[in-house]
């Protein structure tokens, strides 16, 4: 049995962990406000992107002369997988899932006998795929430094890959991230942005006349349509990161609240124990006396 002095050096350790997971949900809690008010900015934009696009995309049904990026190579023999995690942890299963899926998704691939390329955003899901992974991982993106995520950022990633889809390195490139709900809801989701594919419904409505020509804009507009996706997927992760490390955190400062009631008490009877055996060790010997 551990003495009453390590006893009370676990109780006070316990106690300084709980202020450490107080502090963190509480900032995440804060940052959660932020981000979560970006995210849903820009999802109107890249809603009315999705709806632009399916309509000219439905004009030019079968058309010919229509941008790769809209009509594919005409194979699906390689695939690119774009698994945008955190960069931290302490997040709950918020890392986990999106590997989970994308993990998922490779694996189904190559069952099929397709070829899977992996580019990362974020240093976790790099460290948990590469375990398994490591040949298929062709390039990664740290955002570790990043204070607020920017259009750049996700800019530069849709120009690596757009530099590799025009280089022939893959057919298909799909985006893994975690689509934010709420605080303690956060979907791991998968979106195919090459070739572009908007959501069904996207082109319901009024066909318009274009000027210039539908194929000017597309070869415009599709580039455009990557960066905006990968910049929303980088806004509903950061939302959904700190959603869930929030969860987490409160958690955890639950879980060691309870773990000093029971050390406490466990504390407080071995003490009462050792009282009562040192009165009873007094009285015996004053009465043998």
């Amino acid at each position: 049995m551990a003495s009453l002095k390590d006893m009370r050096v676990r109780i006070a350790a316990t106690k300084a962990t709980q202020k450490i997971t107080k502090a963190m949900q509480m900032v995440a809690a804060s940052k959660l406000r932020r981000a979560q008010a970006a995210a849903e900015a820009a999802r109107p934009f890249a809603e009315r992107m999705d709806r632009v696009l399916g309509n000219i995309a439905a004009g030019m049904a079968g058309r010919e002369g229509a941008p790769k990026l809209l009509a594919g190579t005409g194979s699906d023999k390689v695939h690119l997988l774009i698994v945008a995690a955190g960069e931290r942890g302490l997040a709950g299963a918020f890392n986990s899932s999106i590997v989970r899926l994308a993990r998922g998704h490779a694996n189904r691939l190559m069952a099929e006998g397709k070829e899977v390329k992996i580019l990362t955003v974020g240093r976790k899901g790099y460290e948990q795929l590469r375990r398994q992974y490591e040949k298929q991982i062709i390039d990664r993106t740290d955002l570790r430094g990043v204070r607020a995520i920017g259009f750049e950022h996700a800019e530069d990633i849709a120009k690596k890959v757009l530099a590799l889809f025009a280089d022939g390195q893959f057919d298909v490139a799909t985006l893994f991230y975690a689509q934010f709900k709420s605080g303690v809801a956060q979907v791991p989701t998968a979106q195919q942005v090459i070739p572009a594919k908007p959501p069904e419904g996207a082109a319901a409505g009024t066909f318009y006349d274009y000027e210039p020509e539908e194929e000017e804009i597309l070869a415009e507009l599709l580039p455009r349509y990557v960066a905006v996706q990968v910049f929303r997927a980088l806004l509903e992760n950061a939302a959904s990161f700190y959603g869930s490390q929030m969860s987490a955190m409160d958690n955890a400062t639950r879980n060691a609240g309870e773990m000093i009631r029971k050390q406490t008490l466990t504390y407080n009877r071995t003490r009462q124990a050792m009282i009562t055996k040192e009165l009873i060790e007094i009285i015996s010997g004053a009465e043998a006396l």
